[in-house]
């Protein structure tokens, strides 16, 4: 029996890679540059040049190797075709076919915040769960939802963008996609300096922080320190997490959110906040969802992927 997997993560500055275990160990850990010249027509070859000097390297033949799964930093179908990848240049082709096509592995794509997702079921904090909601709070919002142990990927590749569900009808400013009034606005890091800049441009409460030095960080910080317009702006970050969970909750019904990305390093006041906000507007049935921190950090992507490939190839 194949006694190893494969999990990558593209990044638009590197290619994260680990190979695992059949059980779940991570028995090496690696990454390479993204080469985006030329739209991103080499990453594909780089990966399978690596992986495939990798395996060597270790002793482990092609034939010992389940599978191979790849998180894309953009939409992916089911079927692993990318539904074009601005970050990376590419357009529209099925980047799992391709990966095989190149290392002779059998090899599964979705989209890297759905990657993530499935890394936090199959050995991080939700690890017993299977049915979840997965969000990263970052630069953007990103987010997986899975039902039944799996990926809701969506007829595009869309499904689970968090970030992009509509949350506020009255916002001016354009989201990065475009349009207005999006999560992401509110609850990213760059959403919440935004959010905080506005407040103290208003003038109406007294703070320490200055507009032309923020960071989540400092606006984290300032608010567990006490400062009211901190604490403000964390809450309305909060609370628009909470009406777009509400939301979710109402399709899905999931046991756990489970909150990744480099701003959860701010801690409970994040998931004590969304709580807060969450549990009075639900149904009774949706209330008891828990609201938990990620703790595969920036590895969830590769863990996640190489689940992909042993739920579809290690049967």
């Amino acid at each position: 029996m194949s006694k190893y997997i494969v999990g990558t993560d593209i990044g638009g500055t590197t290619v994260k890679l680990g190979i695992f275990t059949r059980e779940g160990k991570l028995a090496h850990k690696w990454e390479i540059r993204t080469d985006r010249s030329n739209g991103g027509e080499n990453v594909p070859e780089d990966i399978a040049k690596t992986v495939k000097e990798t395996l060597s390297e270790r002793g482990i033949a092609k034939e010992d190797v389940i599978g191979m799964g790849v998180g894309v930093p953009g939409p992916v179908k089911s079927d692993g075709t990318v539904m074009r990848c601005p970050n990376l240049g590419w357009g529209i082709f099925n980047v799992a076919d391709r990966m095989k096509e190149l290392t002779g592995i059998n090899c599964t794509a979705l989209n890297d915040a759905n990657a993530a997702a499935l890394g936090e079921m199959w050995q991080g904090t939700a690890k017993g769960f299977k049915n979840l909601v997965f969000v990263t709070l970052g630069t953007g919002v990103g987010g997986g939802i899975i039902v039944d142990g799996k990926v809701i990927s969506g007829t595009h590749g869309g499904g689970g963008e968090i970030g992009h569900i509509f949350v506020e009808p009255d916002e001016e400013d354009q989201c990065g996609c475009g349009c207005r009034g999006h999560l992401e606005q509110y609850a990213s890091a760059t959403g919440l300096c935004r959010v905080t800049r506005k407040l103290i441009a208003q003038g109406k409460i007294e703070t320490s922080l200055r507009a032309d030095t923020l960071s989540a960080k400092i606006v984290f910080d300032a608010a567990k320190g006490g400062d009211m317009l901190a604490i403000e702006a964390v809450e309305t970050m909060c609370r628009y997490l909470a009406q777009a969970f509400s939301g979710i909750a109402a399709a899905v019904d999931p046991e756990v959110f489970i909150i990744g990305g480099g701003v959860s390093k701010a801690g409970p006041i994040i998931t004590d906040n969304i709580k807060k906000y969450y549990v009075p507007e639900n149904m009774n049935v949706l209330r008891n969802a828990e609201f938990e921190l990620a703790t595969l950090g920036n590895d969830a992507g590769i863990w996640g992927a190489a689940y992909s490939a042993l739920d579809a190839y290690g049967k």
